[in-house]
């Protein structure tokens, strides 16, 4: 993860409706392991962070201005350290006028990932820590709280560049601090929301569903599929890249590498090319599976609660919306 350039201002805002005071950074962060580690854990933390919402930028104006100040830096006109203040003082500008109490370090860093570029701008609080000295006493210091990230976003600055009409190539946390809170910093940042990332995930897994379904795929091969796709899913998320549909469906059947994907494309899910994993979505799709007696039954976990309904003390599953196959095989039996 090579660091271009990563510049850290703070930003004093108290909670007695005093005026917010922007203390600058003297200049970039030089490189150092120390540099390099740090903003590897903001960018693992950033990763592993639930609750991300997906967007792209508004038009450029005075509402909205990062974009166009990012357009200059990008195109030499503006040095990575400029572009940090006028940022940075916008964004203390904007805390003052939303009357909110969180102050902390605003954090710029533009960095390389693979053959990607991204910008990631967080607001991020101290926090103390105890450390031992050379001479086994023990001191308290303040830290950066990276752990406990709750104002973040990242810009692909690769996918702005070369594919602009996206709707995803900007990624924002969406907590659970309070709408107010997000509604500002996302304004901070000029973004829209575009791509609803726990609604597709949750039509990609009703499509892979129905595909399993279509497919009348013994239990060991259902489940077998079930688990390469939240494994590829989760390592995606884990790395803070999108799903994509072309990708997957090699993975999950190698003999027949377009078979999930066209599927998807025949019955017209809407699903993008490329689509942003929810992990929250992902945790809960997991296969229930038993056998006894000349009985199987296997179903995704989500379907629990919607159309199956489990009786605990009466020991009895109640099923919903059966597969038509199953629905004409019991009414001929039945006649």
């Amino acid at each position: 993860m090579p660091v271009r350039h990563s510049v850290i201002h703070k930003i004093d805002k108290k909670p007695d409706g005093s005026p917010a005071v922007l203390f600058l950074g003297a200049a970039e962060q030089v490189e150092s392991q120390a540099r390099d580690d740090l903003m590897s854990q903001l960018n693992e933390n950033y990763n592993a962070a639930t609750g991300k919402a997906w967007g792209f930028f508004h038009a450029e104006s005075g509402a909205h201005p990062l974009s166009g100040w990012l357009s200059k830096y990008l195109a030499g006109r503006f040095d990575f350290f400029n572009f940090s203040v006028t940022a940075a003082d916008h964004l203390t500008k904007l805390m003052e006028e939303s009357n909110l109490t969180t102050g902390g370090h605003a954090l710029f860093c533009h960095y390389q990932q693979g053959l990607t570029e991204y910008l990631v701008i967080a607001l991020v609080q101290e926090t103390e820590a105890v450390t031992m000295t050379e001479e086994l006493s023990l001191l308290t210091v303040k830290r950066l709280d990276l752990d406990h990230i709750r104002l973040a976003a990242r810009i692909n600055l690769s996918e702005w560049k070369n594919n602009p009409q996206s709707k995803q190539y900007i990624s924002y946390l969406k907590g659970k601090q309070g709408r107010k809170l997000n509604d500002y910093f996302r304004d901070f940042i000029g973004c829209q929301e575009g791509i609803d990332g726990p609604g597709e995930t949750r039509t990609l897994l009703k499509a892979f569903s129905d595909f399993v379904e279509s497919e009348d795929l013994p239990e060991e091969s259902a489940r077998e599929k079930t688990h390469t796709l939240v494994s590829y899913s989760m390592a995606q998320a884990k790395l803070g890249e999108p799903i994509t549909l072309d990708e997957l469906s090699g993975l999950i059947d190698e003999d027949r590498p377009k078979n999930f994907y066209d599927f998807i494309k025949a019955k017209d899910y809407g699903l993008s090319e490329a689509l942003p994993p929810d992990k929250k979505t992902l945790n809960k799709f997991r296969r229930f599976t038993g056998r006894a007696e000349g009985m199987s039954i296997s179903f995704e976990a989500h379907l629990l609660g919607d159309k199956i309904e489990f009786d605990e003390a009466g020991g009895t599953l109640t099923l919903r919306g059966l597969p038509t196959q199953l629905t004409e095989q019991l009414k001929r039996a039945s006649s």
